[in-house]
């Protein structure tokens, strides 16, 4: 299994090719590419590569799938014996990522498995 662990809207999550994530919100226009070069750890199968702080020539190659917001997050304050209540409601702007690929030195070592490749896979074992 590889993993990365990458820095991306100011949190550090652990990746994975073929699967989505939400991160806070990035400036770019859904269904184009991102790329993100601030990667501090590669483990690809069993070998573990960690960087200080990055690793050079490491990259992850995602897709932003759509902008979307978060559940709602209640914050009440109450002074006692004052009367004073506030009730306020945050919901965070959040960025679904589709992670595609990631390579070190220019060389893909994980990708996610497209659907034309599963379709074809089926095909080929419906026709045996």
């Amino acid at each position: 299994m590889t993993y990365a662990i990458v820095e991306a809207g100011g949190t550090q999550i652990r990746v994975e090719p073929g699967r989505f994530y939400d991160i806070n919100l990035l400036s770019v226009d859904p269904e184009s590419g991102y790329t993100i070069d601030k990667v501090l750890l590669v483990n690809h199968e069993g070998e573990v590569t960690v960087g200080r702080p990055f690793i050079e020539g490491a990259t992850v190659e995602g897709t932003v799938m759509r902008h979307r917001r978060g559940k709602k997050v209640i914050v009440y304050k109450m002074q006692p014996k004052k009367k004073t209540r506030k009730k306020r409601g945050h919901r965070q702007e959040l960025t679904r990522l589709m992670i595609n690929s990631i390579s070190m030195n220019n060389s893909v070592i994980a990708a996610a498995e497209t659907e034309t490749e599963t379709e074809t896979e089926v095909e080929v074992a419906t026709a045996e």
